[in-house]
């Protein structure tokens, strides 16, 4: 069996006297999508934020690649191949699509110009493998649908070093068909077998149609964990999203 690139073993974090975490555990596989789904409250968020290097746990110890490491800060997260999308995007919608993808980190020419034809076609190409054709990188990013902005800001991590792909609700503020090529994106990039995506959401259907592992949290625990084979049958609830049957969507998403 493969060997997980991260682990985390017993996460406990404390705000004061409030728990957010309780001896949170996971693995996560190249390869494979994990569905890390919750309530508002559940903890996600504060898991994720120790995971991405913005917040330090109280106790307990995260492995990558089989080495323990601790996260002082989202730099060292980002240098261990940590990527973290959150729901804000932090894109600038008055920027273009190449200026966002490499915001912070320009190419630059002797004189300190900057390499727009070069960083163009990165950018173009970039998305482009994992399944959109921006015409015009000079586009400016406010222009774009908010599939689009996803899969730019994946784009961006990936081509900046991610090996586990961390999404934080990324079909949350989208329209139906914009989730579909959201999750299409998804699976195009799981389908290069060399990163692990966490996928973060409290849309059970989302994450039936394209999760290999699945862990539930509640109130800062884990409340069940398994694989698709192993929570089959009535383990994972159909819900309701718009009325479609998950039948409807799974075809859906075969046709973005």
């Amino acid at each position: 069996m493969a060997q997980p690139y991260m682990r985390v073993e017993n996460l406990v974090k404390k705000f004061g006297p409030f728990s957010a975490l309780r001896g949170v555990s996971l693995e996560v596989y190249p390869g494979e999508v994990h569905a890390l789904l919750g309530d508002n409250g559940a903890g996600k968020s504060t898991l994720i934020k120790i995971l991405a290097g913005v917040h330090a746990p109280t106790s307990g110890q995260i492995f990558v690649e089989g080495k323990p490491v601790v996260f002082r800060s989202p730099r060292d997260a980002t240098a261990a191949g940590i990527g973290t999308v959150y729901q804000d995007l932090a894109l600038n919608q008055l920027m273009s699509v190449t200026r966002n993808f490499f915001m912070g980190r320009e190419i630059k020419g002797p004189l300190g110009t900057l390499k727009m034809n070069e960083m163009d076609k990165i950018a173009h190409d970039e998305m482009l493998k994992i399944g959109i054709d921006i015409s015009d990188p000079q586009q400016a990013v406010g222009t774009m649908s908010g599939g689009q902005r996803q899969t730019l800001a994946i784009a961006r991590a990936i081509y900046f070093g991610a090996k586990v792909l961390i999404l934080d609700e990324p079909t949350s503020a989208l329209g139906q068909k914009q989730q579909m090529e959201v999750l299409r994106t998804i699976k195009r990039v799981q389908s290069r077998g060399d990163i692990a995506i966490i996928f973060i959401t409290h849309n059970e259907i989302h994450s039936k149609l394209i999760a290999d592992r699945f862990t539930f949290l509640s109130l800062g625990e884990v409340i069940g964990k398994g694989t698709r084979e192993e929570l089959a049958g009535d383990d994972i609830r159909r819900l309701m999203a718009g009325g479609a049957e998950i039948e409807d969507l799974a075809a859906m998403l075969e046709n973005v």
